[in-house]
Protein backbone atom coordinates (compact mmCIF):
# COMPACT_ATOMS: atom_id res chain seq x y z
CA UNK A 1 0.00 0.00 0.00
CA UNK A 2 1.41 3.62 -0.82
CA UNK A 3 -1.27 6.04 0.70
CA UNK A 4 -2.84 6.65 -2.65
CA UNK A 5 -6.56 6.00 -3.71
CA UNK A 6 -5.61 3.17 -6.14
CA UNK A 7 -3.84 0.93 -3.50
CA UNK A 8 -6.56 1.32 -0.09
CA UNK A 9 -9.78 0.75 -3.05
CA UNK A 10 -7.65 -2.64 -3.85
CA UNK A 11 -7.54 -3.48 -0.25
CA UNK A 12 -10.92 -2.64 0.47
CA UNK A 13 -12.03 -4.63 -2.38
CA UNK A 14 -10.74 -7.36 -1.64
CA UNK A 15 -11.91 -7.51 1.96
CA UNK A 16 -15.69 -6.64 0.71
CA UNK A 17 -14.68 -10.14 -1.36
CA UNK A 18 -14.09 -12.16 1.43
CA UNK A 19 -10.15 -12.32 1.80
CA UNK A 20 -7.98 -11.95 4.81
CA UNK A 21 -6.21 -8.85 3.95
CA UNK A 22 -2.81 -7.29 5.61
CA UNK A 23 -1.51 -4.27 4.56
CA UNK A 24 2.07 -3.84 3.36
CA UNK A 25 4.02 -0.37 3.17
CA UNK A 26 7.24 -0.45 0.92
CA UNK A 27 9.98 1.50 2.95
CA UNK A 28 11.77 2.64 0.11
CA UNK A 29 12.80 6.34 0.13
CA UNK A 30 9.81 8.05 2.32
CA UNK A 31 7.25 7.44 5.05
CA UNK A 32 5.23 9.98 2.63
CA UNK A 33 1.21 9.23 3.57
CA UNK A 34 1.80 7.20 6.36
CA UNK A 35 -1.01 9.07 8.31
CA UNK A 36 -3.82 8.15 5.44
CA UNK A 37 -2.43 4.75 5.50
CA UNK A 38 -2.81 3.90 8.64
CA UNK A 39 -5.69 5.15 9.38
CA UNK A 40 -6.98 3.40 5.67
CA UNK A 41 -5.73 0.23 7.45
CA UNK A 42 -7.83 1.30 10.96
CA UNK A 43 -11.50 1.96 9.13
CA UNK A 44 -10.89 -1.14 7.16
CA UNK A 45 -10.15 -2.87 10.70
CA UNK A 46 -6.75 -5.14 9.01
CA UNK A 47 -3.05 -4.91 10.10
CA UNK A 48 -0.06 -2.96 8.51
CA UNK A 49 3.12 -3.90 8.03
CA UNK A 50 5.93 -2.21 7.49
CA UNK A 51 8.81 -3.86 5.13
CA UNK A 52 11.99 -2.22 4.47
CA UNK A 53 13.33 -2.43 1.18
CA UNK A 54 15.80 0.84 1.03
CA UNK A 55 19.60 -1.16 1.24
CA UNK A 56 17.17 -3.06 -2.47
CA UNK A 57 15.88 -0.19 -3.71
CA UNK A 58 19.45 1.74 -3.53
CA UNK A 59 21.24 -1.05 -4.99
CA UNK A 60 18.39 -2.06 -7.82
CA UNK A 61 16.73 1.00 -8.73
CA UNK A 62 18.60 3.88 -7.56
CA UNK A 63 22.34 3.27 -8.60
CA UNK A 64 20.93 1.21 -11.71
CA UNK A 65 19.08 4.40 -12.63
CA UNK A 66 22.11 6.68 -11.95
CA UNK A 67 24.67 3.99 -13.63
CA UNK A 68 22.32 3.78 -16.84
CA UNK A 69 21.98 7.09 -17.21
CA UNK A 70 25.46 7.49 -16.54
CA UNK A 71 26.04 5.16 -20.00
CA UNK A 72 23.83 7.74 -22.14
CA UNK A 73 21.18 5.68 -21.66
CA UNK A 74 17.51 6.42 -20.36
CA UNK A 75 15.80 4.29 -18.18
CA UNK A 76 12.99 3.42 -16.49
CA UNK A 77 12.80 3.34 -12.87
CA UNK A 78 9.64 1.70 -11.96
CA UNK A 79 9.85 -1.39 -13.98
CA UNK A 80 13.01 -1.65 -12.32
CA UNK A 81 10.98 -1.39 -9.35
CA UNK A 82 8.54 -3.66 -10.33
CA UNK A 83 10.60 -6.20 -11.38
CA UNK A 84 12.88 -6.19 -8.72
CA UNK A 85 10.94 -4.96 -5.60
CA UNK A 86 7.67 -5.32 -6.10
CA UNK A 87 7.33 -8.42 -7.35
CA UNK A 88 10.28 -10.17 -6.63
CA UNK A 89 11.56 -8.90 -3.08
CA UNK A 90 7.85 -8.21 -1.97
CA UNK A 91 6.76 -11.63 -3.53
CA UNK A 92 9.23 -13.51 -1.62
CA UNK A 93 8.60 -12.11 1.74
CA UNK A 94 4.99 -12.92 1.11
CA UNK A 95 5.25 -16.54 0.30
CA UNK A 96 8.24 -16.31 3.72
CA UNK A 97 4.66 -15.24 5.56
CA UNK A 98 2.21 -17.81 4.21
CA UNK A 99 0.01 -15.15 2.23
CA UNK A 100 -1.36 -16.75 -1.03
CA UNK A 101 -1.44 -13.35 -2.80
CA UNK A 102 -0.09 -9.89 -3.28
CA UNK A 103 -2.43 -7.90 -4.70
CA UNK A 104 -1.39 -3.76 -6.17
CA UNK A 105 -3.46 -0.94 -7.49
CA UNK A 106 -2.17 -1.38 -10.66
CA UNK A 107 -4.40 -0.59 -14.08
CA UNK A 108 -4.05 -3.79 -15.63
CA UNK A 109 -5.70 -7.20 -15.71
CA UNK A 110 -4.82 -11.21 -15.23
CA UNK A 111 -7.07 -13.66 -16.82
CA UNK A 112 -6.25 -18.07 -16.62
CA UNK A 113 -7.05 -20.51 -18.48
CA UNK A 114 -5.71 -23.77 -19.43
CA UNK A 115 -2.83 -22.09 -21.45
CA UNK A 116 -1.76 -20.19 -18.65
CA UNK A 117 -1.77 -16.39 -17.02
CA UNK A 118 -1.99 -13.25 -19.33
CA UNK A 119 -1.82 -9.88 -18.36
CA UNK A 120 -4.45 -7.75 -20.22
CA UNK A 121 -4.22 -3.83 -20.55
CA UNK A 122 -6.56 -1.69 -18.13
CA UNK A 123 -10.62 -2.00 -18.97
CA UNK A 124 -9.40 2.55 -18.35
CA UNK A 125 -6.79 2.75 -21.07
CA UNK A 126 -6.39 6.44 -20.00
CA UNK A 127 -4.76 4.80 -16.72
CA UNK A 128 -3.52 1.34 -18.33
CA UNK A 129 0.04 0.55 -16.71
CA UNK A 130 -0.01 -2.78 -18.30
CA UNK A 131 3.47 -1.32 -19.58
CA UNK A 132 5.38 -1.31 -16.36
CA UNK A 133 4.40 -4.97 -15.77
CA UNK A 134 5.99 -6.76 -18.89
CA UNK A 135 8.60 -8.37 -16.77
CA UNK A 136 5.82 -10.34 -14.93
CA UNK A 137 6.07 -13.90 -16.04
CA UNK A 138 4.03 -17.19 -14.73
CA UNK A 139 5.61 -17.53 -11.33
CA UNK A 140 4.55 -13.90 -10.43
CA UNK A 141 0.84 -13.67 -12.09
CA UNK A 142 -0.40 -17.26 -10.23
CA UNK A 143 0.31 -15.19 -7.07
CA UNK A 144 -0.77 -11.42 -8.35
CA UNK A 145 -4.28 -10.22 -7.55
CA UNK A 146 -5.04 -6.66 -9.23
CA UNK A 147 -8.26 -5.72 -7.54
CA UNK A 148 -9.05 -2.71 -9.79
CA UNK A 149 -8.34 -3.53 -13.27
CA UNK A 150 -11.86 -3.65 -14.35
CA UNK A 151 -12.42 -0.40 -13.37
CA UNK A 152 -12.34 3.24 -14.74
CA UNK A 153 -10.42 6.06 -12.36
CA UNK A 154 -13.35 7.49 -12.00
CA UNK A 155 -15.10 4.89 -10.26
CA UNK A 156 -12.52 4.10 -7.92
CA UNK A 157 -12.67 7.71 -6.78
CA UNK A 158 -16.31 7.25 -6.58
CA UNK A 159 -16.60 3.68 -4.48
CA UNK A 160 -13.46 5.11 -2.17
CA UNK A 161 -15.28 7.89 -1.77
CA UNK A 162 -18.47 5.83 -0.66
CA UNK A 163 -16.34 3.90 1.61
CA UNK A 164 -15.22 6.34 3.55
CA UNK A 165 -11.48 5.81 2.60
CA UNK A 166 -9.44 8.96 3.64
CA UNK A 167 -7.64 8.82 0.21
CA UNK A 168 -10.58 9.35 -1.78
CA UNK A 169 -9.61 12.86 -2.94
CA UNK A 170 -5.86 12.34 -2.47
CA UNK A 171 -3.94 14.05 -5.62
CA UNK A 172 -2.36 11.29 -8.22
CA UNK A 173 2.04 11.36 -8.12
CA UNK A 174 3.61 11.60 -11.72
CA UNK A 175 6.70 11.92 -9.84
CA UNK A 176 9.74 9.44 -9.60
CA UNK A 177 9.53 8.61 -5.83
CA UNK A 178 13.13 9.52 -5.11
CA UNK A 179 13.79 12.48 -7.55
CA UNK A 180 12.91 15.27 -5.15
CA UNK A 181 10.45 17.53 -7.16
CA UNK A 182 10.73 15.46 -10.49
CA UNK A 183 14.07 17.51 -10.84
CA UNK A 184 16.38 14.65 -12.85
CA UNK A 185 19.19 16.76 -13.55
CA UNK A 186 19.67 18.27 -9.83
CA UNK A 187 19.46 14.31 -8.79
CA UNK A 188 21.71 13.10 -11.29
CA UNK A 189 24.16 16.13 -10.81
CA UNK A 190 25.03 15.45 -7.59
CA UNK A 191 25.38 11.00 -8.28
CA UNK A 192 27.51 11.50 -11.34
CA UNK A 193 29.97 14.28 -11.40
CA UNK A 194 29.18 16.13 -14.43
CA UNK A 195 32.04 16.20 -17.38
CA UNK A 196 31.88 18.73 -20.49
CA UNK A 197 32.16 17.81 -23.60
CA UNK A 198 31.77 19.12 -27.46
CA UNK A 199 28.29 19.20 -28.97
CA UNK A 200 28.18 18.24 -32.51
CA UNK A 201 26.01 17.84 -35.68
CA UNK A 202 25.91 15.05 -38.00
CA UNK A 203 29.09 16.07 -40.05
CA UNK A 204 31.13 16.67 -37.01
CA UNK A 205 31.08 19.86 -36.84
CA UNK A 206 31.82 21.55 -33.04
CA UNK A 207 28.73 23.32 -32.29
CA UNK A 208 29.31 24.45 -28.64
CA UNK A 209 29.64 22.40 -25.33
CA UNK A 210 27.04 20.30 -22.77
CA UNK A 211 27.59 20.14 -19.78
CA UNK A 212 27.95 16.37 -19.08
CA UNK A 213 26.21 13.81 -20.86
CA UNK A 214 23.68 12.59 -18.14
CA UNK A 215 22.28 15.93 -18.25
CA UNK A 216 20.72 14.63 -21.67
CA UNK A 217 18.57 12.95 -23.22
CA UNK A 218 17.22 11.43 -26.84
CA UNK A 219 14.66 14.17 -28.31
CA UNK A 220 15.82 17.03 -25.78
CA UNK A 221 15.21 20.72 -26.99
CA UNK A 222 15.61 22.35 -24.36
CA UNK A 223 18.61 23.52 -22.41
CA UNK A 224 21.32 23.24 -25.20
CA UNK A 225 22.30 26.59 -25.59
CA UNK A 226 22.71 26.72 -28.98
CA UNK A 227 22.62 29.95 -31.38
CA UNK A 228 20.94 28.10 -34.70
CA UNK A 229 18.74 29.51 -37.15
CA UNK A 230 16.42 25.90 -36.98
CA UNK A 231 15.60 23.65 -33.91
CA UNK A 232 18.31 21.43 -32.64
CA UNK A 233 17.49 17.95 -31.03
CA UNK A 234 19.85 15.39 -29.08
CA UNK A 235 19.98 13.09 -31.66
CA UNK A 236 22.51 10.66 -29.74
CA UNK A 237 24.61 10.67 -26.47
CA UNK A 238 28.11 9.35 -27.58
CA UNK A 239 29.66 8.41 -24.63
CA UNK A 240 32.76 6.82 -25.98
CA UNK A 241 34.33 10.80 -26.86
CA UNK A 242 31.84 12.40 -24.26
CA UNK A 243 30.17 14.09 -27.41
CA UNK A 244 26.43 15.36 -27.47
CA UNK A 245 24.94 14.83 -30.97
CA UNK A 246 22.16 16.91 -32.19
CA UNK A 247 20.32 17.13 -35.63
CA UNK A 248 16.86 18.26 -36.35
CA UNK A 249 13.92 16.33 -35.62
CA UNK A 250 13.61 14.62 -38.94
CA UNK A 251 17.07 13.18 -37.89
CA UNK A 252 14.87 11.21 -34.86
CA UNK A 253 12.84 9.37 -37.13
CA UNK A 254 13.71 5.36 -36.82
CA UNK A 255 12.34 2.50 -38.97
CA UNK A 256 13.70 -0.13 -36.87
CA UNK A 257 15.20 -0.71 -33.15
CA UNK A 258 16.96 -3.68 -31.55
CA UNK A 259 15.70 -4.85 -27.77
CA UNK A 260 17.88 -7.31 -25.24
CA UNK A 261 17.01 -8.23 -22.26
CA UNK A 262 13.59 -9.37 -22.89
CA UNK A 263 10.58 -10.68 -21.07
CA UNK A 264 7.68 -12.83 -22.07
CA UNK A 265 4.75 -13.01 -20.24
CA UNK A 266 4.18 -16.62 -20.97
CA UNK A 267 7.46 -17.44 -20.65
CA UNK A 268 8.24 -18.52 -24.50
CA UNK A 269 9.69 -16.13 -26.97
CA UNK A 270 7.63 -16.80 -30.27
CA UNK A 271 9.50 -19.04 -32.94
CA UNK A 272 8.63 -16.85 -36.16
CA UNK A 273 8.15 -13.41 -37.40
CA UNK A 274 4.67 -12.09 -35.81
CA UNK A 275 2.72 -8.84 -36.49
CA UNK A 276 2.28 -6.67 -33.17
CA UNK A 277 1.76 -3.25 -31.90
CA UNK A 278 4.16 -1.77 -29.43
CA UNK A 279 5.29 0.94 -27.10
CA UNK A 280 8.65 2.60 -27.15
CA UNK A 281 7.96 4.96 -23.76
CA UNK A 282 4.97 4.86 -21.82
CA UNK A 283 3.19 7.84 -22.59
CA UNK A 284 3.74 7.35 -26.35
CA UNK A 285 0.87 5.93 -28.91
CA UNK A 286 0.77 2.31 -29.17
CA UNK A 287 2.22 1.63 -33.25
CA UNK A 288 2.37 -1.47 -35.60
CA UNK A 289 5.10 -3.33 -36.03
CA UNK A 290 6.57 -6.47 -37.11
CA UNK A 291 9.14 -8.69 -34.33
CA UNK A 292 11.93 -10.63 -34.90
CA UNK A 293 13.54 -12.70 -32.40
CA UNK A 294 16.64 -13.95 -32.87
CA UNK A 295 19.40 -15.40 -30.09
CA UNK A 296 18.30 -13.11 -27.14
CA UNK A 297 17.59 -10.04 -29.47
CA UNK A 298 14.27 -8.62 -30.68
CA UNK A 299 14.34 -6.64 -34.41
CA UNK A 300 11.46 -4.53 -33.96
CA UNK A 301 10.69 -2.92 -37.87
CA UNK A 302 7.61 0.08 -37.76
CA UNK A 303 5.02 0.40 -40.20
CA UNK A 304 5.65 4.04 -39.64
CA UNK A 305 8.98 5.85 -38.68
CA UNK A 306 8.79 6.40 -34.71
CA UNK A 307 10.21 9.40 -32.88
CA UNK A 308 13.21 9.53 -30.52
CA UNK A 309 13.51 6.14 -29.80
CA UNK A 310 15.88 6.08 -27.00
CA UNK A 311 18.10 3.40 -25.90
CA UNK A 312 17.55 2.13 -21.98
CA UNK A 313 13.62 2.99 -22.52
CA UNK A 314 11.81 0.01 -22.49
CA UNK A 315 9.93 -1.53 -25.58
CA UNK A 316 6.94 -3.34 -24.59
CA UNK A 317 4.71 -5.73 -27.08
CA UNK A 318 0.74 -6.25 -27.34
CA UNK A 319 -1.15 -8.56 -29.21
CA UNK A 320 -4.47 -6.68 -29.07
CA UNK A 321 -5.48 -6.20 -25.18
CA UNK A 322 -2.26 -9.37 -24.20
CA UNK A 323 1.03 -7.94 -23.09
CA UNK A 324 3.32 -10.39 -24.63
CA UNK A 325 6.43 -8.97 -22.94
CA UNK A 326 9.50 -6.49 -24.18
CA UNK A 327 12.94 -5.49 -23.30
CA UNK A 328 15.07 -2.85 -23.63
CA UNK A 329 15.85 -0.42 -26.08
CA UNK A 330 19.85 -1.06 -27.14
CA UNK A 331 19.97 0.64 -30.57
CA UNK A 332 17.48 2.38 -33.19
CA UNK A 333 18.04 2.32 -36.96
CA UNK A 334 16.90 5.44 -39.72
Amino acid sequence: MSGGVDSSLAVALLKEAGYEVSGIYMQLWSNRNLPDLEQTCQLLGIPLYQLNLETEFQRLVIDYFCREYSLGKTPNPCIRCNQYIKFDALLKKAKELDYSFIATGHYARIEHSQNGYSLLKAVDLTKDQSYFLYTLGQRQLQHLLLPIGNLHKVEVRRLATEMGLPTATRRESQDVCFVPDNDYRSFIAKHIPPKSGDIVDTDDKVLGRHSGLAQYTVGQRQGLGLASNKRLYVLRLDTANNRLVVGTRDQLLSNRLFASQLSWVSGKAPREPIDITAKIRYKSPEVTAKLHFNDGVAEVNFEEPQWAVAPGQAIVFYQGNAVLGGGIIEDRVD
